[in-house]
């Protein structure tokens, strides 16, 4: 249950730019800023209104196609990745500049790789789960046995072949590509996913906000939020507090994602935001930043306190 959870809430995996969310106080790697922020804008009608984002969330497969685009490029990757004592202060540094080649056979070849601080046991295995499950994720969405050509993301509730390991795979990919949906076989929190089902959407507040993105791209801001005046017994069981989406207005596919968690009950205790950000190389959509900053807690463990920066940069389309 323990990596199970974890790996979960470093999977979905995160700000646009501009949300006021962040609830950890302490150092945040994310410096790249990359939207700005127009008007409020008032959308009305059948044709182009509030379920019209919804569906989009729910439906939208460009996300996964993004990660999926990524094996047809070489590109440059920069992990920086931070952990924390009980302070919030820095205890542990790790930094990789990683040159990824998808020509021929897979070759990855790291052009910096330095560790500072409390980042290993004396096994030599990582201090935190944390950063063991991004080395998985993030090193793994470089390979096959991440986003497998063959497998769609929209199906976690079936039976998934390879047992546990493959099944863990499609609740990530389900929280990733896909919020909004219920993850099954998820203990206590899976159906707290489904923040747009009819008894649900009472308790949030939508809104939208003409931006630009990247200094050039016209973008619409949805962002789904906690309503400010309800009680602290119904905010405390919302996982979910905020969900933002950057839509581009000319195509209106997704951009970027950002996600505000909280939730605490007698088995773990996690706070967490995430964000991921994509643009265009090629007239191909492609991840660009992924940045997480969390906190999380389970019974008789150490506490778990982490935050990440993902760049990736000089996409080249592999002949």
């Amino acid at each position: 249950m323990k990596k199970l959870l974890a790996g979960v809430l470093i999977g979905l995996v995160c700000s646009v730019g501009t949300s006021q969310a962040q609830q950890i106080d302490r150092f945040n790697p994310d410096t790249v800023r990359t939207i700005r922020l127009d008007s409020a804008v008032v959308i009305k009608g059948t044709k182009f209104g509030l379920e019209t984002f919804i569906n989009a969330i729910i439906n939208d497969t460009t996300f996964y196609e993004a990660f999926r685009n990524m094996k047809r490029y070489s590109f440059i990757a920069e992990n920086r990745i931070f952990t924390y004592d009980k302070q919030n202060k820095v205890d542990g540094r790790i930094y990789r500049k990683i040159r990824h080649n998808n020509s021929g056979p897979y070759k990855m070849e790291y052009l910096v790789k330095e560790d500072n601080g409390k980042i290993y046991k004396k096994n030599g295995k990582y201090q935190l789960y944390t950063v063991e499950m991004f080395d998985y994720i993030f090193m793994n969405a470089y390979n096959t046995d991440f986003v497998p050509r063959s497998t769609n993301p929209t199906s976690s509730g079936k039976k998934a072949k390879g047992g546990s390991n493959e099944s863990y795979k499609d609740k990530l990919k389900t929280l990733i590509f896909n919020p909004g949906r219920p993850i099954r076989g998820l203990p206590f929190i899976g159906n707290k996913t489904q923040i747009f089902s009819a008894n649900t959407r009472q308790y949030y507040d939508y809104s939208f906000y003409s931006a630009t993105y990247l200094d050039s791209i016209p973008v619409y801001r949805f962002k789904v939020a906690v309503k400010p005046d309800l009680s602290k017994w119904t905010k405390d069981g919302l996982m979910i507090k905020e969900l933002i989406t950057i839509f581009d207005k000319r195509n209106f596919e997704i951009l970027g994602r950002y996600v505000d968690m909280k939730y605490s009950n007698a088995l773990f205790d996690f706070d967490v935001q995430m964000n991921i950000e994509m643009s265009y190389f090629d007239d191909t959509k492609l991840p660009t930043k992924i940045t997480y900053q969390g906190n999380w807690d389970y019974p008789l463990k150490k506490e778990e306190r982490a935050s990440f920066l993902i760049l990736h940069k000089d996409y080249k389309k592999e002949k």
